[in-house]
């Protein structure tokens, strides 16, 4: 019996593989994981407040979902575009890029990848922290946040087998819980009659679509980070069609209840804006059903907090690995990153917890303009220029095919950003063009049209993809022990 065989079928093991290249013979699974694991990531709470912030700041019910649907229909066409990537490179989503913007050249949107998990986070933590302290009585909101922090260290430490386990779970356990909130819904209140209320705001439509389309876009950045050990021969249409369908269903289930619940709560006096998980556990009807329901609510956020703290793991790394050369890291290098990531994260989160709800709907937008160029310039140059063929060892060497650096992508992506300014609508920043529109903010599709326009002939001209996919020689990886130490 080979070493492989005798680990696997000794326990469970942690993840070994981290930035470095999943050979073939390592690769499993079926595109139906991509739809469990998106699925659960979206049966949460956070999707919910994303829903109600489009009743919350103007839109009517009935309209605001209409918009919110077409929001992750288009963000979520994005963001699986780049899931279908995993399996023909078999690596982690940033470390792609590097095709695109350089060796070094792709650390500059990395760090701001960074920040984005450590918001993402950081904002669930205090709903999540919320849940907790409404199941674990502790007298004081920190304790909750805190305790939410380590279950996510110790899943996101043993990797991606586990996360994928629990975002089975969490797809369980979200239809079971959602499906009750709804019917409690229904039989509580007068749905239809929320639903006629109000008429059609163009502006307020548009900002309901701008919220569930940054939510899926957001995900772009490290979704194939989650479809790259699937073998490579797996067909790009399942797993796109698998990603999407799970995104997009789990988004627009829990982003519809938070409309409404939203629309309901607002009359009475904003009781949704006062406590959010508190108006669930009410809703539920209280006792040991609430108790059940705020831990849909913890396992839910528990599923996405887990890709933010993995995701942010591989994303630091990548980053380091730029410029240290070291691709092979031991489990606990995961586990010193992830527990700095997670201790960040919970230092904003008390400190953020105030206010909550208009912090979360700025960062939101301010993440559309700054990842909409990166997601345009990778889709591009991947379906289109290089056409699905990438260099693997090169992306690992700043001497080699992608070069250290890439300035007419960089300059494009820059481009990409700076093109949405003027048509900024948020707290912050209004931009010039913003009052001629009735204030909707557009800025996240300027920018995904003229990036992609822009990148097209640059790449065209500058790019050099092979004419076939190229991978690394796999025999030397194949026959180390899986439990290498190596760092």
């Amino acid at each position: 019996m080979s070493r492989i065989e005798t680990v696997k079928k000794s326990g469970p093991v942690i993840e070994r593989r981290s930035i470095d290249f999943v050979p073939h013979g390592e690769r499993h699974g079926k595109p139906f994981g991509q739809f469990t694991l998106w699925f659960g990531a979206n049966m949460q709470i956070t999707a919910i407040v994303t829903g109600a912030l489009a009743v919350i700041f103007g839109s009517d019910a009935f309209w605001g979902i209409i918009g919110l649907f077409i929001g992750n229909i288009l963000g979520g066409t994005v963001m699986a575009l780049h899931a279908a990537q995993g399996p023909k490179l078999g690596m982690p989503q940033m470390i792609s890029s590097r095709a695109q913007f350089g060796v070094f050249g792709a650390v500059i949107p990395l760090v701001l990848v960074i920040i984005m998990y450590l918001g993402f986070a950081a904002t669930g933590a205090v709903l999540a922290g919320q849940a907790v302290g409404q199941i674990i009585p502790t007298g004081h909101p920190a304790v909750g946040v805190i305790i939410f922090g380590a279950l996510t260290v110790l899943v996101a430490t043993l990797g991606y087998k586990y996360i994928h386990a629990l975002g089975r779970i969490s797809t369980i356990v979200g239809i079971l819980g959602f499906s009750y909130l709804a019917v409690q819904l229904f039989l509580k209140h007068d749905v239809v009659a929320v639903l006629g209320v109000g008429g059609f705001a163009f502006p307020t439509f548009l900002l309901a679509i701008s919220l569930s389309a940054g939510w899926q876009l957001t995900y772009g950045p490290y979704v194939a980070d989650y479809s790259r050990y699937l073998p490579a021969n797996t067909p790009a249409g399942r797993t796109f069609l698998s990603c999407f369908s799970g995104s997009v269903l789990g988004a627009q289930w829990s982003m519809t209840l938070g409309a409404l619940f939203a629309a309901i709560a607002m009359p009475k006096g904003h009781e949704f804006l006062d406590g959010q998980v508190a108006f669930v556990g009410e809703l539920s009807g209280g006792g040991a059903i609430a108790i059940l329901l705020y831990l849909v609510v913890v396992v839910g956020k528990l599923t996405v907090n887990t890709l933010n703290a993995y995701g942010g793991y591989m994303t630091i790394l990548t980053s380091v690995s730029a410029f240290t050369r070291q691709l092979r890291f031991a489990p606990w290098v995961r586990f010193a990153y992830v527990i700095g990531f997670i201790a960040v994260s919970v230092i904003i989160a008390i400190a953020a917890s105030a206010d909550f709800i208009s912090n979360f709907k700025n960062f939101v937008l301010l993440l559309l303009m700054v990842f909409i160029p990166w997601s345009s310039i990778n889709l591009v140059d991947f379906w289109l220029v290089s056409k699905e063929k990438v260099d693997v060892p090169a992306l690992y060497d700043p001497k080699g095919r992608y070069g250290a650096w890439n300035v007419p992508a960089l300059l494009t992506y820059l481009l990409g950003v700076v093109v949405q300014v003027p048509f900024l609508a948020q707290s912050m920043y209004t931009g010039p063009i913003t009052p001629l529109l009735g204030g909707a903010d557009i800025s996240w599709l300027v920018g995904l049209v003229v990036t992609a326009v822009v990148y097209y002939p640059v790449a065209r001209k500058f790019q050099r993809p092979p004419a076939e996919m190229v991978y690394p020689i796999e025999e030397t990886a194949a026959a180390e022990p899986v439990n290498s130490p190596s760092a």
